[in-house]
């Protein structure tokens, strides 16, 4: 008994210990965004800001219809992308592992070589720009981030778990195939479900190379990473122009206002894992064995 409470106790420890390692750098992140450009490069990072400043978040929100136009951009690219895309990826998934759907095995190669081989970044622009016609639409990054090779393998590798007897019953009691999985099949799903939401709401929330490449400046409103992007570049190019002046650099934001971008962009999506953290580890754990 004594034993079991020493192993309980330092579990506890462990866990402990590695919880305030992960919170550490959110910490010092949160601390150098408030924290004075000039003492930053003179001191360091710290746990506590130094010299209470909110001129980094002043950059970042000096234009603030454009800022919330940017996050609305990304919220309701987040929240459709997620939706639609968890649909399609869970039909895809639970299709692809019916017995009885005659080019599973064909359809699950392809889907499967995709990860291995991609045709690249000069092919995909190309048939994106020229032949679909999207460069400078919404749509040219939200299609491409809608379903990925990897979420349909970890979804069909849940979906396996479903006894196929439930699909029969279902059949045998006049429901179509579409009845079937929306009625049925679908609510079995909430742990690959989770996870592969969290995946695609990640990927949608954190997404900028894709809006730097087809976006650019066709668009009123660009998406969130891709204006707190600009936003650095912008702040480095004019710290690098003042740099042959007789102008003190320190005094405009460089990594306190990276700091600041960091937060903004991080601050929202944090709040989403702690309602999905308890399908989280059941559908990754599933969909990691593989067949």
């Amino acid at each position: 008994m004594t034993g079991t409470k020493l192993l309980k106790g330092f579990s506890y420890l462990c866990v402990g210990f590695f919880t305030i390692v992960c919170i550490l750098p959110f910490l010092l992140i949160l601390s150098a965004s408030f924290s004075t450009e000039s003492v930053i490069s003179r001191e360091g990072f710290g746990l506590f800001p130094k010299g209470f400043t909110f001129a980094a978040y002043g950059w970042v929100f000096r234009y603030p219809k454009m800022i919330l136009g940017s996050y609305g951009v990304t919220i309701t690219m987040t929240v459709c992308g997620t939706g639609l895309g968890l649909f399609l990826i869970a039909m895809t998934g639970y299709a692809l592992q019916r017995p009885d759907f005659l080019f599973r095995n064909v359809l699950s190669f392809f889907i499967y070589f995709t990860t291995l081989f991609s045709a690249g970044m000069a092919p995909t622009y190309i048939w994106v720009s020229r032949y679909l016609h999207l460069k400078g639409s919404y749509l040219a990054v939200f299609l491409q981030l809608l379903m990925t090779p990897w979420l349909i393998i970890l979804m069909k590798n849940f979906a396996k778990s479903v006894p196929f007897e439930i699909t029969e019953s279902g059949k045998m009691d006049g429901a179509g195939d579409f009845t079937i999985f929306r009625v049925l099949i679908f609510p079995m799903l909430k742990p690959a479900l989770a996870t592969v939401g969290l995946f695609l709401a990640l990927g949608y929330w954190n997404e900028w190379y894709q809006s730097s490449l087809y976006l650019g400046s066709s668009v009123a409103y660009k998406p969130l990473q891709y204006y707190l992007y600009n936003i650095i570049n912008t702040a480095n190019a004019l710290k690098g122009s003042v740099a042959g002046a007789n102008v003190s650099i320190t005094a405009l934001p460089s990594n306190t206002l990276k700091m600041a971008t960091a937060v903004v962009a991080t601050g929202p999506i944090v709040f989403l894992y702690p309602f999905v953290q308890k399908y989280f580890i059941t559908g990754i754990s599933i969909g990691a064995v593989k067949g």
